[in-house]
């Protein structure tokens, strides 16, 4: 029964509902380390003004977010004319290939799925081509070399849109804010969208590109609140436009996708500075925990700006079935363009579960 499961939770983490049912546990008793979760879970602030928020469900939500993107232009610092929210940044990655009808994309592989997946079912003609990572390269995208992708010399058809993502994932490297803007203009130069998809940049929040938008019009960066204040279950997200795409988005995007409990939550965790240290704090103590555990058990594991790592092993399938069988989720990566079945990818999360992932671990390695 495990293994039909677990070749059925490979497309993304996070389905503990199918596994607690496999195994005939409560939910509260799986381990997940297949979704990149803050595990602090929501703030205390959030948890207040949900509460609080009870009351207005008997009323339709804000369809244009319009104080929810106030908060979010007074955090960044940007206007809130060019912020378009959605319900989780994918709602807006499949928004944007659906509005813009691309007809050549340039994707890194290995990187998030849905990002070619929106870009499919938009158009049957549509030409996908991957910028592959390279395992000796860390997986780190070379900038000189994705420019040079772009640039279409013997070509008839440009490339129109591209995609970054930023740390990506599933390898966790980063590139800098410099770096970032230096493809953006060159995708600027060809007239090529280029979209940067921050959704775990909250931990390096320095390198993001967010007010960099109004200087290129052919600049969009997504921005998610499900990974860093676990709003998991509220699906929040936003992107920053230029007035030329933003108004062409609205055109094509459905009404009410943010409900009335997930704005209040978001309001309420953009600037909670208590919350934001707290996690910060918590994910470098637990990545350095976790990478001396590696070094010590001997797991090959790859670097990572994030709070997840990519790890490597020659029976990561029979690893991932075993962890299954004792209530431990990860997150398979055979599925991910770009890696083969030796690749399972962790999330960060406290100390007792990290120890406990580490203990298994262990166990393996010495089998």
């Amino acid at each position: 029964m495990l293994n039909n499961f677990e070749q059925s939770m490979n497309e993304h983490g996070g389905n503990i509902y199918r596994l607690a049912e496999e195994l005939g546990l409560p939910e509260s008793k799986i381990i997940d380390f297949s979704a990149s979760i803050n595990p602090l879970g929501v703030s205390k602030r959030v948890g207040d003004k949900i509460k609080k928020g009870l009351k207005d469900l008997s009323h339709y939500p804000d369809p244009d977010t319009k104080e929810l993107r106030g908060k979010i232009a007074q955090y960044h610092d940007i206007e809130p004319e060019t912020l378009l929210c959605g319900n989780g940044s994918t709602e807006l990655i499949y928004l944007v290939p659906r509005a813009f009808k691309p007809e050549k994309v340039l994707i890194p592989s290995p990187t998030f799925s849905e990002y070619e997946r929106a870009c499919r079912m938009t158009s049957y003609k549509l030409k996908v081509k991957s910028y592959k990572l390279k395992k000796e390269n860390n997986f780190d995208i070379n900038p000189d070399e994705f420019i040079s992708s772009l640039v279409t010399r013997h070509s008839s058809l440009p490339f129109d849109m591209a995609f970054l993502c930023n740390p990506n994932n599933p390898t966790g490297s980063l590139l800098k804010r410099e770096t970032v803007l230096r493809i953006a203009e060159a995708a600027k130069k060809l007239k090529c969208l280029l979209i940067v998809d921050e959704a775990f940049i909250d931990f390096h929040p320095e390198e993001s590109v967010i007010k960099d938008t109004h200087d290129n019009p052919y600049l969009i960066v997504l921005r998610s609140m499900t990974k860093f204040y676990a709003l998991t279950g509220l699906r929040v997200g936003y992107g920053v436009f230029s007035s030329r795409l933003i108004n062409k988005l609205k055109e094509f995007k459905e009404p009410w996708t943010v409900n009335t409990l997930a704005q209040k939550a978001a309001m309420a965790a953009l600037g909670d500075n208590e919350y934001i240290g707290k996690t910060l704090r918590l994910i470098k103590s637990e990545k350095d925990f976790l990478e001396n555990g590696f070094r010590r058990i001997g797991v090959e594991f790859f670097s990572s700006d994030a709070n997840f790592y990519l790890l490597r092993f020659n029976n990561a399938n029979e690893i991932i079935l075993s962890l299954l069988k004792k209530g431990i989720l990860v997150r398979d990566c055979s599925n991910f363009a770009g890696l083969d079945g030796s690749y399972i990818r962790i999330a960060v999360k406290s100390r007792e579960d990290n120890m406990q992932l580490l203990e298994e671990l262990s166990l393996w390695q010495k089998a």
